[in-house]
């Protein structure tokens, strides 16, 4: 592989974009998703940017890309079409070990963005290395066609199965062949559904007694 997959967490952490622009706008929206502390710097400010920036979501400098503006900063993400500012930016950030990515330059950055397909907590990724975002695009759009939002559901109701189990102080390890045991008993059909009683036999058949669908969800399933 050419790229070290990994899910980054950036809550509550600094992060700089350089521009702001549509792109820019994407790539500060994803961050402030993902619960980061976003600075952006920019001497042009698109409708977009400055929409947050008068919510109080991220904080702006209209001005151009000083060296000092790394400082302290988790990560950088580049957005401009201006090539001298995207070398210097990933010269800079490379020198202070400071995470970068410059947009639609894959060959100056030490990461890059994948494509997104997100159902709550279930997140899917899908990279080309750069090579052809038109392919991810593409490739992302099969895929969330393929899993829809019951995915995510079903994610939550297995987040609360497993709060429950460690509660009554079952051993961890003991969890892995449970988990598959509901997922190959039909639980994600009986989300999708929204049958609740499917779900509770689903559950009282792996599980055991104690463990209703609407008392560990109850906003999931329509009451009877």
């Amino acid at each position: 592989m050419r790229y070290y997959p990994v899910n980054l967490d950036v809550k509550g952490k600094k992060c700089l974009v350089v521009g702001a622009g549509a792109v820019a706008s994407r790539k500060i929206a994803t961050l402030l998703e993902c619960g980061a502390l976003v600075t952006a710097v920019s001497p042009g400010v698109g409708g977009a940017v400055a929409d947050l920036e008068s919510r109080g979501l991220i904080s702006m400098h209209r001005r151009e890309y000083e060296k000092g503006d790394l400082a302290g900063v988790f990560l950088v993400v580049c957005a401009t079409d201006d090539e001298e500012v995207n070398r210097a930016v990933a010269r800079d950030a490379e020198a202070a070990g400071v995470l970068h990515n410059i947009a639609d330059r894959p060959e100056l950055c030490d990461f890059v963005l994948p494509a997104v397909v997100e159902r709550k907590d279930l997140v899917i990724a899908v990279s080309t290395a750069g090579k052809s975002p038109a392919f991810a695009k593409r490739l992302k759009k099969d895929i969330e066609e393929r899993f829809g939002p019951e995915y995510g559901d079903f994610l939550d109701l297995m987040g609360e199965v497993r709060k429950k189990l460690l509660a009554e102080a079952h051993a961890p390890e003991a969890h892995k062949g449970l988990f598959e045991a509901l997922i190959d008993g039909g639980l994600l059909d009986a989300v999708r559904s929204r049958d609740a009683e499917a779900a509770d036999r689903v559950l009282s058949g792996v599980l055991g007694g104690g463990f209703s669908a609407r008392g560990l969800m109850p906003g999931l399933f329509p009451p009877p």
